[in-house]
């Protein structure tokens, strides 16, 4: 809630807490109205969740789960106990949608929530991360690398398969699943 008062004799003052209340009612100025004297209260607009689900493109489970494991702070229940989330809620939820995206995990997500708080050193801890998923996307990308040409082989040998399959009598024998059968047993014997 952000509050503004607005009075000839004091000029404008922004109260955007309790404490300020009391600091302004400190200062002699009290609240009653007169002709020339105005007061704006702003409340903070806050969103169910089935709202913020949408607006993030987060489930709501998922955002009921990342509550759970306090990935981002319980959220506010209006009086019929709904979760409601405000403007700094679901940026979170955006910042956590936006780190997935770039495959970072829950914990490392965490961190980089504390980071972003905090962010003193966070340029250099932030890179530290960053180059570290950029080594797990390359050790990822050899990983598909070796299934795409072992994927290439498997179809390879099943074409070649079916092709002696019309000359021969064993139209049922299939290479690639004799093949898995192989694998499964060299690495029962090693």
């Amino acid at each position: 809630m952000v509050s503004r008062l607005a009075c000839p004799q004091f000029g404008h003052v922004s109260v955007d807490s309790i404490s300020t209340v009391a600091i302004v009612a400190a200062a002699s100025l009290t609240l009653e109205l007169t002709p020339d004297c105005t007061i704006i209260v702003k409340m903070s607009s806050a969103m169910q969740i089935g709202k913020v689900a949408q607006q993030t493109g987060i489930t709501i489970d998922a955002i009921r789960f990342y509550q759970k494991i306090g990935l981002i702070k319980e959220a506010s229940r209006s009086e019929g106990g709904y979760r409601l989330f405000t403007d700094a809620e679901i940026q979170d939820l955006n910042f956590i949608r936006e780190a997935q995206h770039l495959g970072f995990s829950l914990d490392d997500i965490r961190r980089l929530s504390v980071l972003r708080k905090a962010p003193d050193h966070a340029c250099v801890e932030v890179r530290a991360l960053l180059q570290e998923r950029v080594h797990q996307v390359r050790a990822k990308m050899a990983e598909l690398e070796n299934l795409h040409n072992d994927l290439k082989r498997a179809l390879r040998e099943c074409d070649r398969g079916l092709r002696s399959a019309k000359h021969s009598a064993h139209a049922d024998c299939c290479p690639v699943l004799e093949g898995f059968e192989g694998k499964r047993a060299r690495k029962r014997k090693a």
